[in-house]
């Protein structure tokens, strides 16, 4: 999932959502790693998505699940540097934002909804994404992220 400028290149019309005033995110669907999904945002000008609020998670969400059915894992902008542990006292738990200049700090503690607590760890860089479960009969898919 990319955080693209105002203007995003012209893909599907359902491959890409914007907020009113702000960012617009697109869904790539492929079998990469973080790398190489953070190299093909950066191809379309963008980042790797980043989330610093409801209204943002909403709009990623909504995008993701009309991306396809099945439970899966997106890349996000999610990244832990070898230097920074894990911190259970924190929503991302010591993760940041990885991203351009308009990527926030932080996400409120609301945000921190986690699929799998990360590895306890400060020895390697650590990527983490967006986790979409199966749709639940009311339609509405769990998330959370996972490293």
């Amino acid at each position: 999932a990319c955080a693209l400028g105002r203007t995003p290149p012209p893909p599907p019309p359902s491959a890409v959502r914007c907020q009113a005033a702000g960012a617009c995110f697109s869904a790539h669907l492929a079998n990469s790693t973080y790398a190489e999904s953070r190299s093909a945002c950066g191809r379309r000008r963008g980042d790797l998505a980043w989330v610093s609020g409801e209204a943002e998670l909403r709009l990623l969400l909504g995008l993701l699940a009309a991306a396809g059915s099945a439970p899966s894992l997106f890349w996000v902008g999610l990244k832990r540097n070898a230097s920074a542990c894990t911190d259970a006292d924190q929503p991302l738990r010591g993760f940041s934002w990885d991203g351009g200049g308009a990527a926030p700090r932080e996400v409120p503690a609301a945000l921190g909804r986690w699929v799998k607590e990360p590895v306890r760890s400060c020895l390697a860089v650590r990527c983490a994404g967006l986790h979409l479960a199966a749709a639940a009969p009311g339609g509405d898919r769990g998330w959370g992220w996972k490293e």
